[in-house]
This record gives C-alpha cells, structure tokens and sequence, in this order.
C-alpha cells in the first residue's frame, strides 16, 4: 500500500506501521479505519467488478435500530456501537452498512454454539449466512511448552494455577494492572498473569516472580506472546481468567480449565454472555459503577469456580465438560472448513 498522503496518520497519534486495532489504543480506532477507507484509491478490488469503496461510505436507511438488533438492552458497556469508526460513520452504521450490502455473510463461529442467533441473523437481512467454524489452528506437537513456563508451573499441584490472560487489544492502567495482580494475590492460589505493558508503565517489562513462604507462587510477563494453549493444557492450571477475546474463547472451552471472565471491548461481552449466559461454562467477573473491577470481585469470581465444594463450580464443570466432549467429537476444527470452501465454490 502506497503512503497516504491525504491523511497523517502520525497527527492523530497513530505509530508508523500500525496495521490492526491491536497495535494501537482503542481510542484511536476511528483514524485506522479512516486511513483504510482513504486507501481505497491505491487498492484494486478486482474481485468485486463494478464496485467500489466509495459505494459503502454512507451507509443505507432502512435497517434496524441497534435497540432491535439488542434486544432492546442498552447499557454502558456497549457504548461502543455509537462510538465514531471513520469519516462520519458510527461502528454500529459500519457494521450494518456490510450486512445490508452484501451478497452473503460469513460468520466465525459454528451452529451448535450460536445456531440460533446466526439463523436470527439469516432471517433478519435476508442473506445466506455460511459459517467458517472456530478456525483454530491445528496443534503443534513438535514446540513443547517454553522452558520458563513448564518449570514454574510443575511445581504446584494438579489444577491449583490460576492463569490471567487478556489479550493482545487491552491495554491497561497502571493501576487496572496492579489490581488484576492484587486479585489474584487475594485467591490464595498460585497464578500466571501475562498482559501488554500497562500504559503507565511499571519499572521492569521481563516477567516477575513474588516470593511467599510457599516460595515463589506469583508470576506476571508483560508484552510478547505466550504459548496459551499449552498453558491451559498444563495439569496445574485450573482456571483461566480471560477477556473472552474470540480465539481465547475456543481455547477455553477446549480446555479442562474453570473460566471466569473479564471482558473488555464489544465481541468479548457477547462472547462471554454467550459462555455465562447460555453454556453456563464460566462466570464473569462483576463491574464496580466505575465500569472496571475491584480484586474482591477479581479474587471472588475466582474462588467460586475453584472451590470443588460449590454448587455452582461443579455445575459449570459438568457443562464444560460437556460441551468439550460434543465440540470434539463432531470434528468441528476441520469439518466447518470443508464445508464453507463447498458452500463458496457453489455461490462463484
């Protein structure tokens, strides 16, 4: 892609060679879709003969409210539909200007855990929806866990490790960090917590350990990437404490991990109203009125799903364990993918 001349990306405070909305803060997603509709005049879309970007700037009337679209609930954490995405354009209207335009939509997900909702979708723009599945990638069994990791967490016992992980698009406080850690301390278990360098950050970026008379039973890694599903298939990690990013999710319920949840940014707060709300894998961590989360209910969330004497963590175990076992026995990895490749070349 050629540079953009009519648009400085650095002006709006965006770095060079930034690409997605996870090599910037989220408050800057609005200039980088900007910069991508600007681009349009370098890219050549061949695919589509007599369309153009310009086609889809503003988007059509006649579509639904987003109070239909969510069943009428509105509420602070999904805000983010009215937020500005571009030139003069919201999310929300981005979203359904391609819904509305479109020939087919397709949708990462598969129908035994969104059916229903992917047929309301169906219905509701009167489109073919074609389902990708999970799109996970297959197992490397040839790269065993990092060396750093697999040490620390064979020294404690089977399903005792609580693992934090957030994600690749959350940035954290100084502060919002600080409280995670705090949280974790307050669950009395030993826990991994692998995050991006808060904003204000602390003095030392290489992965820390807290020594207690139990020896070193706390570790936190901040930037870079973890090898997360070998992490959650270690015998002592128990929980997962997620953002309920979208990969995140499949991971978690492909584990044998208890799941509580954390989630930040839009498709994370269905994502994880779908595991809470109609799974029943996981619980989610409760917000305080300033819209983040305090470590009693941090370290709450967690204990309840650990303790082996509840109602609720066995229930939510038997349900996971569930679900993994009907998820892996329907060869939904590579049988999704099969399909959507037949249902295309029979659209062209």
């Amino acid at each position: 892609m050629h540079r953009l001349d009519t648009y400085h990306l650095s002006e709006a405070g965006i770095p060079d060679g930034a690409k997605t909305t996870s090599d910037i803060p989220i408050t800057l997603g609005s200039f980088l879709a900007s910069a991508m509709n600007r681009a349009h005049a370098y890219v050549a879309i061949s695919f589509v003969p007599g369309r153009s970007p310009d086609d889809l700037a503003v988007p059509p009337t006649g579509y639904p409210s987003s109070k239909v679209l969510l069943h009428g609930h509105e509420t602070k954490s999904l805000s983010f539909l009215s937020y500005p995405f571009g030139d003069g354009v919201t999310f929300y209207e981005r979203i359904m200007t391609g819904l509305v335009n479109c020939d087919v939509i397709t949708i990462r997900t598969c129908q035994e855990i969104e059916g229903k909702f992917c047929d309301f979708i169906e219905s509701q723009f009167q489109r073919k929806v074609l389902l990708t599945g999970p799109m996970l990638p297959e197992p490397d069994n040839s790269k065993p866990l990092e060396d750093q990791w697999h040490q620390w967490l064979n020294r404690f016992e089977p399903g005792s490790v609580v693992y934090c992980s957030l994600g690749s698009e959350i940035i954290l406080e100084k502060e919002e960090f600080q409280e995670i850690c705090l949280g974790m301390e307050l669950t009395g278990s030993p826990f991994l917590v692998e995050v991006k360098p808060p904003k204000a950050r602390l003095r030392s970026k290489k992965p820390y350990q807290k020594g207690s008379k139990s020896g070193s039973r706390a570790c936190s890694g901040l930037g870079g990437w973890v090898q997360q599903p070998l992490i959650l298939a270690h015998p002592s990690v128990g929980c997962f404490v997620s953002h309920c990013g979208f990969g995140s999710m499949w991971e978690s319920l492909l584990s044998d991990c208890q799941i509580v949840l954390i989630p930040h940014l839009g498709d994370q707060i269905f994502n994880t109203r779908l595991m809470s709300e109609e799974l029943e894998v996981s619980v989610e961590v409760k917000r305080e009125e300033t819209g983040w989360f305090s470590k009693e209910n941090i370290s709450g969330a967690v204990r309840s799903v650990m303790d082996k004497d509840t109602e609720l963590g066995n229930r939510l175990r038997r349900n996971h364990a569930n679900w993994k076992e009907s998820l892996l026995s329907s060869g939904i990895i590579s049988g999704y993918v099969n399909k959507y490749v037949e249902a295309l070349e029979k659209l062209v």
